[in-house]
């Protein structure tokens, strides 16, 4: 059965406008989407995904999200005016930004540097602090070299934004959908990686933290989050073709 639906906070109630359908999990990749949809004010609507019990796997999911995985939407008045279905987190925020005309700029230099920091983060921070979380939380076996291995690379791309925002106050100019990106990234990486090392990442950080559409970005489902299971990791963490 599709999961249930859950309402978003108060501030996506603003408009009447026919609420997007948020399929989310309360996970750094969900917080991207549900930050962007707090900064957008755009109206939506929580449909929790529970990926420790399997829903990703659910039919109805898999036809807006073949890869199952969330985060996906369906907007209702997508190009057209006829509903459009969207997954893979860079992609929502590129399409949720072009459709508000916000935190995505038009002028093409502007717009290239937007996507360098976006697909960065889709392509090297996410994967590795993704990694590096999961050899050192979560892996049965105890992989000193993973560890290692990830946590080092994690240090890395670090270092590359410390230098980034050297210099100016966001990645790609003014404040935009690549901050976002990184933003729930960093977040959860300190868990295991303190940010005393890089002081303007630091500056970055708790700048963005302080916006009010962040923080209330960031507590989208944080009652669904708890503890996992042994059964619910083999399920999350024991995937292969189906």
């Amino acid at each position: 059965m599709p999961p249930k639906s859950r309402k978003a906070p108060v501030k996506a109630k603003r408009s009447k406008a026919a609420p997007i359908a948020l399929y989310y999990w309360p996970t750094s990749n969900g917080h991207k989407i549900s930050i962007l949809l707090e900064e957008l004010k755009l109206p939506y609507e929580v449909k929790p995904v529970n990926i420790g019990a399997g829903e990703q796997f659910a039919p109805a999911f898999l036809k807006i999200s073949p890869n199952n995985r969330m985060p996906a939407i369906i907007d209702p008045k997508g190009p057209g005016g006829k509903p459009i279905s969207v997954f893979e987190s860079g992609a929502i925020m590129q399409y949720l930004a072009r459709k508000a005309g916000k935190f995505y700029p038009r002028d093409e230099r502007q717009r290239v540097a937007v996507e360098e920091w976006l697909f960065w983060q889709v392509g090297g921070l996410g994967p590795m602090a993704g990694q590096a979380n999961h050899f050192i939380t979560y892996a049965k076996q105890d992989v000193p070299y993973a560890k290692k291995r990830y946590a080092d690379e994690v240090h890395r791309l670090f270092g590359v934004m410390n230098k980034r925002l050297a210099a100016r106050k966001f990645l790609a100019g003014a404040y935009s959908i690549a901050d976002m990106a990184c933003l729930s990234w960093v977040k959860s990486s300190t868990r295991f990686q303190a940010l005393d090392e890089f002081p303007h990442l630091a500056a970055w950080y708790a700048r963005l933290m302080k916006r009010s559409a962040v923080k209330r970005g960031m507590e989208v489902g944080a009652e669904l989050r708890k503890p996992m299971s042994d059964e619910q990791k083999k399920v999350l963490f024991g995937q292969r073709t189906r």
